[in-house]
């Protein structure tokens, strides 16, 4: 072994190494400065003679080394991955985390355990530094003791300059649990409140010095590994007597709703697209992460730098055919705005973070005139109710929120400035808290509700469409219902005498509106899942369809369907199509749209994905191409479909039906050479029994994935796309509480107990905007291996 290299040329046996199969860090290592052109040749032959002495170094038996300052100081990717390196102990890279160095700039490799943590403990001090506590959007009317519908009343009222919001308290937490908080602290005080499933509370102290005592021993406080922060109370908008206040900060629903208004659609899209790339490069970052030590990264790792470490190629972004008033449902709440009026709107934050304020859909421009109209209806009649709106505070109150949901005319195209024109019917769905009333009263009220919407509707210009009005009785805190919640069809007057529809030919199972795309008819019911902007969805589906590779001889499993719209819009390129979906009136009304557009090649299963989805991939795949078929378990998925056929209009059509469409598979299972499965799953993402059942059987080999939240995306995708384990559910030590975690770390530590299968690669996304206006966006990507 010679000893004549230079400390430039320490990598010299790299260099010996393909190009293609250098890791990342060892290419981008820091190096030591070159010297200035004019002292090239001089300073370059004293260098080679000191360097020569520095590599020496690590082979001679000289006491005094001086190896340089970056020696050793990033970890080895070739160990890690392969436990072994051809560069021995002339690696300049470190074998491990014991024999890693601190870089010169203070700093630890970033892949290393103590550069993770580094960066951990950084990204939280500087989300801190960057949150704005000043955006509490409580006022001091919501620190009343005595409180009044909306969290308002005639209380006590207390000095601002004495009053302080808390900030990350336990949401679990109420006034009681507070106060022992501040007495365990030591903390003076005149006054505390806490709401539970906030993380805000409030203090007013007797004087000043009692408020800088306070906030000298509160401020930064840990609690329940938070930082505690102090905010200044948002002073009232309008004084008691109805005067502006100019100090009051205010935020108008079209900032809460639609935070992109305000840039032409080419910028909103070009800031959609980049924040998709972002959820690209993420992917690649979590996957080198969750690859198991000893294994070579997956090829589309690796391909991801001559992309921009993009984990596949982003194709672009699709627009949106209809930007402004694009939405066929929209959900308004009841409460009270800032000024304390009652009013039928949105939400201007979430009400854990401190916002309860509600205020008109004033100049939102994703939202209809017509679900506009429909909400100042609801707002006047609410003014002259008897029965109270629902209070966040006490969490009691009866009207809660206003559903109105558009169904368009068949292959009518509209632009911007006259979206209503294509709106044929509409349903509205009240949701109520019957808790606690009397039932004359209720009854009362629901006939002068429908009146008030059936003459609302009349005397708008033109007049507005009403086909179905339907009350849900909700009792939960939030506004989100379960599938299940019971729901009550309302009469509505159709004649100026006061008349009723005869409600005895309007029965439930036909509180349901129409909507078309791709010129099939669907029938939707009121808590259906059915993409919010039609439009668009047809040309989402339609890039679905393209991706996968369909044909008469594929099954296509169609997961999370909804009211199947992406199954049987694409019915007629496959030879099956096997839905599967949670909420029972969905599969019902999928059902029925299968049987209004004629299409007979799609089944549909009225349950959670997670628990039939793996014994479906086996029964339907699990069979040789020569092998005649036994008889399928039809039983098992008549007791699945029991619950949609429960609220079915007619159950003998139904069970005719049933009889005819298994027919054919009691002869023979159909044998189908390509498996496709499109999944569109609701904002959390699919459930890992999904994932795992996806993942594992060996004759799915194509994947389209179409989310809502890239960011969900992503976590899965890690879990599809990874390498498996050698030996799994042995790698969990270690590591954080799960609830703790982010989704791409949850994942990761999932993917490690995956069972060995062959895992999927990314191959294309792309972005597709659903939601103008909004910093939403729809990603569609394609998987397969």
């Amino acid at each position: 072994m010679t000893s004549s290299s230079s400390v430039d040329e320490l990598p010299s046996a790299a260099a010996e190494t393909p190009t293609s199969q250098i890791p990342s860090d060892i290419t981008s290592a820091p190096v030591d400065p070159i010297p200035a052109s004019d002292d090239v040749e001089a300073v370059g032959e004293k260098r080679k003679r000191e360097d020569e002495n520095t590599t020496n170094n690590l082979e001679s038996s000289d006491p005094n080394p001086t190896p340089s300052p970056w020696f050793k100081t990033s970890l080895c990717s070739y160990f890690r991955r392969q436990g072994s390196c051809s560069h021995g102990a002339t690696c300049k890279y470190a074998h491990g985390e014991k024999e890693l160095r601190q870089k010169p700039d203070n700093t630890w490799d970033p892949t290393s355990e103590r550069g993770k943590k580094a960066k951990m403990s950084e990204n939280a001090v500087k989300e801190e530094e960057e949150e704005e506590v000043g955006d509490v959007m409580f006022t001091e009317e919501m620190m009343d003791e005595n409180d009044g519908e909306g969290g308002g009343g005639e209380g006590v009222v207390h000095d601002l300059s004495l009053s302080k919001c808390l900030v990350h308290l336990p949401t679990k937490w109420q006034s009681d649990d507070l106060k022992t908080f501040l007495r365990e602290q030591g903390v003076e005080y005149k006054f505390a409140k806490k709401r539970r499933g906030m993380m805000v509370g409030f203090l007013t102290f007797e004087n000043a010095e009692q408020l800088k005592n306070g906030v000298e021993i509160l401020e930064g406080k840990n609690v329940n590994n938070k930082s505690l922060k102090i905010a200044d109370v948002l002073p009232r908008t309008f004084d008691k007597n109805g005067a502006k206040n100019p100090a009051a900060k205010l935020k108008s629903a079209r900032e809460a709703v639609t935070p992109l208004a305000d840039l032409s659609y080419a910028d909103q899209l070009e800031q959609k697209k980049a924040s998709i790339a972002q959820m690209l490069k993420k992917l690649t970052r979590n996957a080198r992460k969750a690859c198991p030590n000893g294994k070579s990264l997956p090829e589309w790792v690796l391909q991801s730098r001559e992309i921009g470490g993009l984990s596949c190629k982003l194709e672009g972004i699709i627009e949106s055919p209809l930007v402004n008033g694009y939405r066929n449902k929209c959900e308004f709440s009841t409460g009270y705005s800032v000024e304390g009026k009652l009013t039928v709107g949105f939400m201007l934050g979430n009400f854990s973070a401190g916002v309860t304020a509600v205020e008109e859909a004033v100049n939102c421009p994703n939202i209809s005139k017509l679900a506009c109209r429909y909400a100042s209806i609801f707002q006047s009649f609410l003014e002259k109710s008897r029965l109270p709106v629902w209070n966040r505070f006490k969490s009691c109150g009866f009207w809660r929120q206003l559903t109105v949901r558009e169904g368009s005319k068949p292959g009518v195209v509209s632009n911007d400035e006259d979206a209503d024109s294509r709106i044929a019917e509409v349903l509205l769905m009240v949701q109520v808290c019957t808790k606690d009333t009397d039932e004359a009263e209720v009854a009362t009220e629901f006939e002068e509700l429908a009146k008030a919407f059936a003459e609302g509707a009349k005397a708008s210009s033109p007049p507005l469409p009403l086909t179905v009005l339907v009350v849900q009785d909700h009792v939960g805190i939030s506004n989100v219902a379960p599938p299940d919640c019971p729901l009550r069809l309302l009469p509505i007057p159709v004649s100026d005498n006061g008349t009723h529809q005869d409600q005895s030919t309007n029965v439930l199972t036909e509180a349901r509106i129409h909507d078309h795309i791709n010129n099939l008819r669907f029938s939707i019911s009121p808590t259906a899942f059915f993409q919010v902007n039609t439009c668009a969805a047809e040309k989402l589906y339609s890039l679905a369809g393209d991706w996968a590779d369909l044909g008469p001889d594929t099954l296509l499993f169609d997961v999370c369907c909804g009211t199947g719209t992406i199954g049987l819009t694409l019915a007629h390129r496959v030879g099956m199509v096997i839905g599967i979906e949670m909420n029972a009136s969905a599969v019902s009304d999928a059902e029925r749209n299968a049987k209004i557009n004629g299409i007979s090649n799609c089944k549909f299963i009225c349950s959670k994905a997670e628990d039939v989805m793996s014994s479906l991939l086996t029964e339907y795949l699990d069979v040789s191409e020569t092998e005649e078929a036994k008889p399928p378990s039809d039983d098992d998925l008549d007791k699945q479909n029991s619950s949609a056929e429960e609220i079915s209009n007619s159950e003998d059509v139904q069970k005719t039906e049933q009889k005819n469409s298994s027919e054919p598979e009691r002869s023979t299972k159909p044998q189908f050479k390509n498996v496709v499965a499109i999944v569109d799953p609701p904002r959390p993402g699919l459930h890992p029994d999904v994932i795992k059942a996806l993942r594992t059987h060996p004759r799915l080999k194509t994947l389209v994935y179409i989310s809502c939240n890239p960011e969900t995306l992503v976590a899965n995708a890690i879990e599809l796309c990874t390498p498996s384990f050698e030996k799994t559910g042995q790698e969990n030590k270690g590591y954080r509480r799960q609830s703790r975690m982010g989704t791409a770390a949850l994942a990761r530590h999932r993917a490690k107990k995956m069972p060995a299968s062959e895992p999927f690669k990314p191959v294309k996304a792309m972005a597709v905007d659903l939601f103008p206006h909004t910093d939403h966006c729809e990603m569609v990507m394609l998987l397969n291996r």
